[in-house]
Parts: C-alpha cells; structure tokens; sequence
C-alpha cells in the first residue's frame, strides 16, 4: 500500500510539473503574441524597416535570419553529423577521444558573446570576411556544433545493436550499415538536435552583433546575381536579422513606434520558430515512417 500511494504522489507530483512547464510556454508565447499580434500583416511583414519615421517593418531582417539559418545549417549539420559518426562508431576509447568530449563540454558552455568576439577577430578581420553573413554562419557554427556533435553521437548510439550486428552479418560493409541501417533509425533524434540548433540561431543576437552586422543594404528580390551587394543571396553582405533588429529597436531606435514595432518583430520570431519546429517534426517523422516501412 505505502508504495502504491508513492506512486500515485510522484505521478501527480510530475504531471503538475509537466502542467506547469506547459502552461508557463503557453503564458509566454500567448503574452508575446497579444503584444504584437496588431502587427501581424503582409505589410509589416513584407517592407523594409524605417529609420526615423513611425511605420516600416521587418522583410530584410526576416529573410536575413531564414538566410543564416539555411547558411548555418549547410556547415554545422555536415561537420556535426560526421563527428558524431566517427566518436560513436570509430573512435577509441582513449585519452584523446575523452578530450575530445571535454573540449565539446567546454565549447558548448561558452558565452554566446564570447564567440562573438572569437568570430570578430578570426572570421570578420583575419580572414576579411567583414561584416557579413558568412562570418555569422560560421560563429554560429562553433556555437552550435557541440549540440549537433553529442545529439548525432547519442542518436546513433540508442540505435538497438542488433539491427547493426544484423546488418553486418549479412555481409554488410560497415559503412554501408551506417548509412543504410543506423543514420535512418537515428534520424529523429538527429532532427531533434537539428531543431535546437536552428532555434539557436533564430534566436541569437549577441553573437550575430559582431559577425554579421547591425546593417542590411536595401536588398533587391528580383536581382540573383550573388555578387551584387544589393542580391539577397550574397553571403558576403551584412546583414541584421530579426533578432538584432529586436535589440536594436529597442535600445536605439529613434522611429515613434519602436515599442510597436519590437512586439510585432518578436511576435513573428516566435511564430517563425514554432512553425519552423512543426514542420521539421512532421518531416522527421515522415522520413521515419517511409524507413520502417520500407523495411518491413
């Protein structure tokens, strides 16, 4: 009897944790929304933001952070993926994997300002990148690569080992059994850790501040040509994004409507989070089901 009713009083001790995380997300996101949810329209969405008149919106900055995220992910999600492939598959059990895993903890620990900094002198002025969106696609690479490094090394390890020891006796090449038996069985808890790093690197500012600038050219949507400064695809032009121009506004914005215009700013950062976690779960499970269906 003592230990049913234990039972029972961790389980509602938990779930009222879980009630309370739940309905804190909730009260946040639903504060933040009916701040700025007048804000919500194709104009503000769209236009170009203004310096010192009331109006204007967040359409460079929108895409300058969706741009980054694509940039970003193009880098860190092949050096994490392969790290995480060789420290759970290949590497030894020694003393320079364990520093390895140690210079990981270290480096995930790291004040986002500090990598900031680290990108201001290596990525913007050794190797004169400048102010642009490849320097803060490559900050942001050292900040989020431990995350894709230990998600993909845990991914692959909670794999059941009998699928890989199936796999290889058939006679199955090794790397062959990773591509084809273990990275599918791990890919959603490699998405997982893909959908933390992409949140990272909405969200981030401090980092972004010293890489990829507090400025965007007036970017022209029709022009492709990647080596005008006015193309939105050049990653060699500064650019804020959404969460920059949050703080920007905030701290020295001189148009009337600052306050306006940061809550509608961060009422869509945070739409463009949710709806980006959305769709990349629904795509991981979808790959996850067109695997094991394949399988069976």
């Amino acid at each position: 009897m003592r230990a049913r009713a234990l039972d029972r009083l961790a389980t509602v001790v938990l779930t009222l944790f879980a009630v309370l995380i739940i309905g804190l997300l909730l009260g946040l996101v639903g504060f933040i929304l009916s701040k700025g949810w007048h804000k919500l329209n194709w104009d503000f969405i769209s236009s170009p933001p203004q310096i010192v008149k009331a109006g204007g919106g967040v359409g460079p900055q929108l895409f300058n952070s969706l741009y980054l995220l694509v940039l970003t992910m193009l880098i860190a999600l092949p050096l994490g993926l392969g790290a995480g492939i060789y420290m759970s598959e290949y590497a030894p059990d020694n003393r320079f994997t364990r520093f390895i895993r140690l210079s990981m903890e270290v480096l995930s620990s790291l004040p986002s300002i500090v990598v900031g900094l680290f990108g201001l002198v290596v990525f913007v002025q050794m190797t004169g990148l400048g102010y642009s969106l490849l320097s803060g696609a490559l900050a942001l690479t050292v900040f989020n690569l431990p995350l894709l490094v230990r998600v993909t090394e845990d991914a692959i390890r909670s794999v059941p080992q009998d699928q890989k020891e199936a796999s290889l006796a058939l006679g199955v090449t090794k790397w062959r059994t990773i591509v084809s038996v273990i990275l599918p069985a791990a890919v959603p808890g490699i998405v997982t850790g893909a959908i933390l790093a992409s949140g990272r690197v909405f969200g981030e500012a401090a980092a972004l501040l010293f890489t990829a600038g507090m400025s965007s050219p007036d970017l022209v949507f029709t022009n492709f040509d990647v080596s005008s400064a006015t193309s939105p695809l050049n990653p060699f032009r500064p650019a804020e994004t959404l969460a920059v121009h949050i703080w920007k506004v905030n701290s020295e914005g001189m148009i009337p409507d600052a306050r306006a215009v940061a809550d509608g700013s961060a009422a869509i950062l945070v739409l463009t989070v949710l709806v980006f976690n959305i769709c990349a779960r629904w795509f991981s499970r979808w790959i996850f089901r067109r695997t094991t269906s394949g399988e069976a």
